[in-house]
């Protein structure tokens, strides 16, 4: 991040530390920065370029200045409501919003005396999207607010997108987006090609990167994060639907799919009892497009990439290790997605590099391929970049460098062309699918830390691990503890769900 995004983002988030002692946290903190920066930034497109005005009078930024105590706390309230009614990107922004900020003041200081002072849209947009992103990062580090479980580590993104090479004239989904880092990564890859003709800086602006997000105020930061970036307008169809992905069969397809399905095997969908009380329960979502019936949201979520590609389409899928060897739903899946697909390389990733804790995930590449007699997939490419590698969010985190062997290793120019190396293994269909259940969870390295005491990780890093564990552990007893809560009651569905 260059120095006048780092010294904003320093200011933006000092002012954070005033409104936590107000009992804000950094997502809702986050989430009020949304509103105003859209505000503010719509209000110097009129004054500053000349532009015909997004945000009608009276729900302007000028309508904040000259307000204070409750008739201002009243008037934000209001704008938020009204212009949550909107449609396109707008509607999106404000859709449900609340105002969180329940002192007057501190919300008037925030308006006016940090707000008010930048001049957002002039800024470039490289400078603007790093301000947010490094925002959200911080938002992420949180980890007691949860929102670490929507922040793909940046420099995984930075080397999938990178072995994945999208063009300038692809569609590109994400059909779990959260704040939307595959899709800003895309996009800007795409953009770096030369020579783009008028249709296709067109087409980069409104039609390249799509996205779906079940929760609203993460759809919400991911559309200002894409507006942000020079992605969409305001005024236009947002690229970002906000719904459950798994919902319904794609009406359209794309060229490609990159994505970090949300782990865990809670279903999306809310359950509330007659007492008013609300749980998730695992519901088996049964689709025509899907080979499995199961309530396994990462298996179910593999067979829905596979249906949002388009005919030699690619994707390139984080998947939680039981992906790869559950059986039943999970072995069905995996011998038809090797069958239909060329499911060409897999990336094991280390623990410690994901804000969830203790995770341990996978990224599947594989392009779609039309029906044929006998199975697309003639070689599985394993890299191990887990085994012997202990990474940490704190004291030793994943960064970009750490993933250039597989890099150059994944080959994009040529991948029939590559070699076997100490961590990148070559697997034949017939070998995979002798396995005990088609299971793709490969390894041969081995684990140091087994056999040399010597070699044992520093002790911040094993006591990290074991904290890491610890708390994934807790998280699973709280889902079955929620689960056996509600079966404990009578439960109905929503009207309308």
């Amino acid at each position: 991040m260059n120095n006048d995004a780092q010294a904003l983002v320093r200011r933006l988030w000092n002012y954070c530390d005033i409104l936590r002692d107000a009992g804000l946290s950094y997502g809702d903190y986050v989430e009020q920065l949304t509103y105003l920066l859209f505000l503010k930034m719509a209000d110097e497109q009129v004054k500053l370029l000349h532009q015909e005005p997004i945000v009608p009078a009276g729900l302007d930024w000028p309508s904040l200045l000259d307000k204070q105590g409750t008739e201002l706390e009243a008037h934000y309230l209001h704008i938020l409501q009204s212009l949550g009614k909107g449609t396109g990107m707008l509607g999106v922004v404000f859709r449900k919003a609340q105002n969180r900020i329940q002192d007057p003041a501190m919300l008037r200081r925030l308006i006016v005396d940090l707000m008010d002072r930048e001049q957002w849209i002039t800024l470039d947009a490289d400078v603007k999207g790093e301000l947010y992103e490094g925002l959200l990062q911080k938002n992420a580090e949180d980890l007691k607010s949860g929102a670490g479980q929507y922040f793909t580590p940046r420099a995984l993104i930075q080397a999938i997108v990178e072995v994945m090479r999208p063009t300038p004239d692809e569609r590109i989904i994400d059909p779990a987006c959260g704040t939307g880092g595959f899709l800003i990564a895309a996009h800007k890859a795409m953009s770096a090609h030369e020579l783009l003709d008028p249709k296709q800086r067109a087409h980069l602006q409104h039609d390249a990167v799509h996205g779906v997000e079940i929760v609203d105020n993460t759809a919400r930061i991911c559309v200002m994060n894409l507006l942000l970036h020079g992605i969409g307008h305001p005024e236009a169809e947002s690229p970002i639907l906000v719904e459950d992905a798994l919902g319904n069969s794609p009406s359209t397809n794309y060229s490609m799919v990159l994505t970090n399905p949300p782990f865990g095997k809670k279903s999306s969908i809310t359950i509330i009892g007659e007492d008013g009380e609300t749980s998730r329960e695992n519901m088996t979502i049964a689709r025509a497009d899907f080979w499995a019936t199961t309530s396994n949201k990462q298996l179910n979520f593999v067979q829905h990439v596979r249906t949002l590609l388009e005919q030699n389409g690619r994707a390139a899928v984080v998947v939680p290790d039981n992906v790869l060897f559950e059986g039943g739903a999970g072995e069905t899946v995996r011998r038809n997605l090797l069958a239909t697909c060329d499911v060409h390389t897999l990336l094991r990733l280390p623990t410690g590099i994901f804000y969830a804790q203790g995770v341990k995930a996978n990224v599947l590449f594989f392009d779609r391929k039309p029906a044929a007699e006998t199975p697309w997939t003639k070689d599985l490419w394993v890299y191990d970049f887990r085994t012997n590698n202990h990474l940490t969010l704190k004291q030793n985190p994943l960064t970009r460098d750490h993933l250039d062997d597989f890099v150059a290793a994944y080959n994009s120019d040529n991948r029939h062309d590559r070699q076997e190396s100490e961590r990148f293994h070559r697997f034949t269909y017939d070998e995979i699918v002798a396995r005990d259940k088609a299971n793709l969870d490969i390894f041969w390295l081995r684990d140091e830390s087994l056999e040399d005491a010597d070699r044992l990780p520093s002790p911040e890093v094993l006591a990290t691990e074991i904290a890491e564990d610890l708390e994934a552990a807790l998280a699973e007893f709280a889902e079955i503890a929620a689960t056996l809560e509600g079966r404990g009651r009578t439960l109905e569905r929503p009207s309308g769900s």
